[in-house]
Order: C-alpha cells, then structure tokens, then sequence
C-alpha cells in the first residue's frame, strides 16, 4: 500500500490560513468550490471541481505536497506527490 512521503516533515502547528476564501478565485470572479489548505505554506486554494482549480495549481507552482480539507465537518489531508490520503 502506497503511503505518503512527506507528512512527517510537515510544520507543527499547521500553518495558519492565509485567506478565508480562494483568493484567486476572487481576483477571478469565479466561485469557488471545496476549498483546501496547504499545509507548508496556509494557502487557501479551490479543489479540482472549481473552474480555476487553484488548490492544485498552487502545488504545480510552489512544490508543496501536502493539503487538507478546509470544509467544516471534514478532516482529511491529500498528498499531492505520493497521490494518496494521509
């Protein structure tokens, strides 16, 4: 079973969100949908349903592996390298 690589190496705490919504959807005018927080840098990006899928596109730019859920009720992390839950 695949396994994540990176989580160890995550901060403690987890950064704070840098943003409530998605800015680049803001900047866009697009609505966001499910957003996501990176956890080595606080961005705030919209999942792959979003038009502008922002959440993604900030790990093509920035290198940084690992996201979760920033929807209430839920608490799952993605690792966008190993492409696995963590």
């Amino acid at each position: 079973m695949k396994q994540c690589t990176h989580a160890a190496a995550l901060p403690h705490p987890e950064p704070e969100p840098l943003d409530e919504t998605c800015p680049e959807c803001l900047r866009d005018g697009t609505n966001p949908v499910q957003l996501r927080l990176c956890l080595t840098c606080g961005h705030i990006g919209c999942c792959d349903s979003s038009p502008g899928r922002h959440a993604t596109e900030h790990h093509a730019q920035s290198g940084h592996p690992v996201m979760r859920t920033f929807e209430p009720g839920e608490d799952w992390r993605w690792c966008f390298v190993d492409h696995v839950l963590v």
